[in-house]
């Protein structure tokens, strides 16, 4: 597996392309600047070197000049990232011996692009270097097995690549477009591999990664082409007719083929693999189960030529992960549509903290006690320049999905932790603030140094900074779990559990996790005045808790009825539409300025007041 290194100085910047080199395995090493860079390079010798040319202390000319100065680093691919692109700037750092520059902002294809084309070019240089000195040391040569050149083969499983896939695939179109046959692509992804490296190793992962290539090779037949494009992910062409000869019945294109498309059906060619490669591995005297998705394209109803084809079977292989995985899916052009809006609109987002188009808007939580405003919950929103608002429900998975989560997650906690020593510097009532936590920030493994520099930064105490954490985080690791809230806890902060109900065991966390509050999901708040079944159920949630010492916050009361019951059951706190949206900071300012309360008086319960 390749191992990366990039020196950017800006925080922002670094985390998202070590978020995008993270999703596709490659091992990535980050420096903030370049001395810390040149130090990294020499210790850990990466594979290629991706640098920032403006920074403090040492800029990027004087890191590239010092690690080609160096005989061990003096060969290490080296790309520049500037958002300076004429041609004096490229040329400085093409005479230092820059291999490629890269002009901020760019996309994810355009970066992944450009690693790729310096590491199979740098690999075909080392092959030919290490032929030429074979030639020198051993003149009488030995016999060896045949081996093609590394530049069409992937090291690890000895597979064709890409590459090879390019140039093998128009001699095969060719052939069958003249005998009138179908071709298919069909693009394997694994489903979670990222865990299995994560949670084993990465050693281990590459021993799995050739059992998968095994396991998938006694799918195919001769005339087809089995590849690896890149990390877990396989691509597999079927051609009819492609060897020249008659395939096995079950390939049989007349066995298998739709009467009206004449391409074969998809169940007929991805099953089967999906069944292959269900059956548990056994590596290192451990039983792994894995699953994968496959999309699937045709020749020619899909694409004219191998890249479109394979871009479009990548379409329906990701939706297929989408839709949980273990299953396959055929392209459609509704597919493709969908893929270039989530494209753009991942790549507006990737710069949406850097241009302040996120805004954080706050939603009041309200002591049923006295009535009175006692904190808000965070809600982050995104104002794009061309499309207005984007709801959440529609970025932020898009945000978990491509790793941006962990950045925005960081900008919402140090925007809410300001914000709130803000409102308490203008002497307004102090309030706590409530932030929701991602798995991916909640796993990070500097969490707790993040959070510390934060409210240091900030000056706010941490007694007013409330994390919420829903169960599917928690039930990862339970004792890591434990381990890490009662490391925040003793910082200060408040824990709460998030979406209470909803999960599948809930009550048996409770004891175990060092709660503070727990907060009553909107599903069981919903017409708890008519409804007899979630009545029941809030009450008795609210007992358990108060037994447990923790507060209870009811979530989505939208009803004075639906507030009457919780009054009535002694629930602390609520948050909802019936008190108040989600406002904008200036308007949950003046809410605290104007004491905005509910009216709790027995006769008026009901009744909202100013």
């Amino acid at each position: 597996m390749k191992k990366i290194l990039v020196i950017e100085d800006e925080e922002l910047v670094r985390n998202n392309i070590l978020e995008i080199l993270d999703t596709v395995d490659f091992r990535v090493i980050g420096a903030c600047n370049g001395g810390i860079g040149v130090q990294l390079a020499e210790e850990h010798l990466p594979d290629l070197i991706l640098c920032d040319v403006m920074m403090p202390e040492l800029d990027g000319y004087g890191v590239l000049e010092a690690l080609r100065n160096n005989p061990v680093t003096a060969t290490i691919p080296f790309i520049f990232l500037t958002a300076k692109g004429d041609k004096t700037d490229i040329r400085q750092g093409m005479n230092l011996g820059a291999d490629d520059y890269l002009t901020k902002p760019f996309r994810r294809k355009e970066l992944l692009g450009a690693i790729e084309a310096r590491l199979i070019k740098h690999d075909a240089l080392y092959q030919g270097y290490a032929r030429e000195q074979n030639r020198a040391v051993a003149p009488v040569p030995t016999v060896q097995p045949e081996r093609p050149e590394s530049i069409y083969y992937d090291r690890l499983t000895n597979l064709p690549n890409q590459l090879l896939v390019r140039e093998q695939f128009e001699p095969l179109r060719d052939r069958t477009h003249e005998k009138g046959g179908w071709i298919s692509i069909l693009s394997i992804g694994l489903d979670r591999f990222k865990r299995i490296n994560q949670n084993l190793g990465h050693d281990f992962g590459d021993r799995l990664l050739k059992e998968v290539a095994q396991r998938l090779s006694q799918s195919v037949h001769p005339g087809d082409i089995l590849a690896r494009l890149h990390t877990d992910q396989f691509a597999i062409v079927l051609a009819s007719g492609a060897d020249n000869g008659d395939r096995p019945t079950r390939w049989d294109p007349r066995d298998y083929s739709s009467l009206s498309t004449g391409k074969p059906m998809p169940e007929a060619i991805a099953q089967p693999i999906l069944d292959r490669l269900t059956q548990p591995f056994c590596l290192q005297n451990r039983e792994i189960f894995i699953t994968a998705s496959i999309g699937l394209s045709f020749y020619p109803q899909d694409g004219e030529d191998v890249d479109q084809l394979m871009k479009n079977a990548g379409v329906a292989m990701s939706y297929a992960k989408q839709l949980g995985g273990n299953q396959y899916q055929s392209y459609t052009p509704t597919l493709q549509s969908e893929s270039l809006d989530d494209l753009t609109l991942e790549t507006s987002l990737r710069y949406a903290v850097e241009r302040q188009e996120l805004q954080l808007y706050y939603q009041p939580i309200v002591g049923l006690e006295q009535g009175k405003i006692v904190g808000a919950e965070a809600l982050v929103r995104w104002h794009h320049p061309q499309q207005g608002m984007i709801p959440p429900v529609k970025f932020i998975p898009l945000a978990e999905q491509t790793g941006l989560i962990a950045s925005i997650g960081e900008w919402v906690l140090q925007t809410a932790c300001n914000q709130t020593k803000s409102w308490q510097a203008e002497g307004l009532p102090p309030v706590r603030v409530a932030v929701n936590l991602s798995f991916r920030q909640f796993n990070q493994v500097d969490l707790s140094e993040r959070l510390v520099r934060i409210l240091d930064e900030s000056g706010l105490d941490p007694s007013y900074l409330e994390l919420e954490l829903t169960e599917s985080i928690l039930v990862q690791n339970v004792e890591l779990t434990i381990a890490k809230l009662n490391e925040l806890k003793s910082m200060g902060v408040q824990i709460s559990l998030d979406d209470f109900g909803t999960g599948y065991s809930s009550l048996s966390y409770l004891q175990q996790f060092p709660f503070d509050l727990l907060k009553i999901d909107r599903c069981f708040v919903q017409d708890i005045n008519t409804n007899t079944t979630n009545a029941a159920l809030t009450n008795a949630i609210i007992q358990m808790a108060h037994s447990l010492n923790l507060k209870v916050i009811a979530e989505g009361v939208e009803t004075r009825e639906e507030l009457a019951v919780l009054y009535e059951n002694k629930c602390d706190n609520i948050q909802g539409y019936l008190f108040s949206r989600p406002v904008e900071a200036e308007d949950f300012k003046r809410m605290l300025q104007e004491g905005k309360q509910l009216d709790l008086q027995p006769q008026s319960v009901r009744h909202l007041t100013e």
